[in-house]
């Protein structure tokens, strides 16, 4: 927990320092909250050998409720980001088939407690193709590219017996995708992104959209909905998930 929190320190004040480099930066902090919903499927080990699980069905994963950050820093064509968000999925159920996790097998008609949890880190850079900020109707449309880094956990305990393993994966996955802004009055704007990648038998692909409502310059709100589709096939872990749902937060600007 102390390492995480220092690397986005770190991130953020090294985020901070480039701001200062520029005269016309504008720098924007955004913290929210999130309710996000899986479904897809989860197993031990490596394409799938030792059986898979279904999220839902087996093993009836919670919804993740929790709060996400964003620090952004934009001059020019250019916005350079850092996100945080972290995903935390629990439940009880009932395994329609035998899986292999860390060695252990837990065999079908178990019942058994779980928990997935994903720490989201998203470092990404927009540049503006279309940069229209003097018309009544302001439009932004640029390309992106980013580095998600998924550091993702999944723990199984047997009911009865209490028996437990659990397997981590840290996965690194760059995407290229596209960002537009369309600011239809100075307090009001719509923002629009997606981001694809997939190589090694990962792959993710990220789309958000958001309205952003500012009644004073430097502070607003915002709320949209997020859809992620991660597979990550890394070490003895295997996920395979869609998760969705909507946030809402606030944010200042400088």
């Amino acid at each position: 927990m102390f390492r995480k929190w220092k690397v986005l320190t770190l991130i953020v004040g090294l985020l901070l320092t480039a701001g200062n480099l520029y005269a016309d930066e504008l720098l924007s902090v955004k913290a929210g909250y999130q309710i996000l919903e899986p479904e897809g499927t989860i197993g031990g080990t490596v394409n799938n050998i030792g059986g898979t699980v279904d999220i839902q069905n087996d093993l009836d994963l919670d919804d993740s409720e929790d709060f996400s950050g964003e620090v952004a820093i934009s001059w020019g064509n250019s916005r350079l980001s850092l996100n945080y968000l972290p995903l935390d999925f629990s439940g009880t159920g009932t395994l329609s088939d035998t899986i292999v996790l860390n060695g252990t097998e837990f065999s079908a008609s178990t019942e058994v407690k779980s928990n997935l949890s994903i720490d989201l880190y998203d470092i990404g850079y927009t540049y503006y193709l279309l940069n229209f900020d003097d018309l009544p109707t302001r439009f932004q449309f640029g390309l992106e590219v980013a580095v998600k880094v998924a550091d993702a956990d999944f723990s199984i305990t047997e009911s009865t017996t209490g028996q437990t393993e659990s397997e981590s994966v840290l996965a690194p996955i760059p995407t290229v995708g596209a960002r537009a802004r369309i600011a239809l009055a100075d307090y009001l704007g719509i923002v629009g992104r997606i981001g694809y990648m997939e190589y090694s038998g990962n792959h993710f692909l990220d789309a958000e959209a958001q309205i952003e409502f500012s009644p004073l310059p430097m502070l607003g709100i915002y709320a949209g909905y997020r859809y992620f589709d991660l597979t990550i096939d890394e070490d003895e872990l295997y996920v395979d998930a869609k998760i969705t749902g909507p946030f809402a937060g606030v944010m200042v600007r400088f």
